[in-house]
């Protein structure tokens, strides 16, 4: 199985936030997310841990959404 990675960024004036996570690592990003906005010594607030968390929910729905199906598996014929 193929594993993607996923992207969001931010850009405020000179500072940049930018997080790679996978499918599996999502719930991790989000508390993270929440760390960051926690932490005085950033300029990453409460709004930008909200708008980037929107961002993350969006693109997990829409990559399930993309993501294929279990193919239909016709049953054994009986003897």
């Amino acid at each position: 199985m193929e594993r993607g990675v996923n992207v969001v960024a931010m850009v405020e004036d000179s500072e940049r936030y930018i997080f790679l996570y996978d499918n599996e690592s999502t719930s991790t990003l989000l508390q993270t997310l929440g760390r960051f906005a926690g932490d005085p010594e950033l300029s990453f607030s409460w709004y930008d841990a909200a708008v980037l968390s929107q961002r993350v929910r969006r693109l997990n729905r829409e990559t399930a959404d993309e993501s294929p199906e279990i193919p239909f598996r016709a049953p054994r014929a009986s003897r």
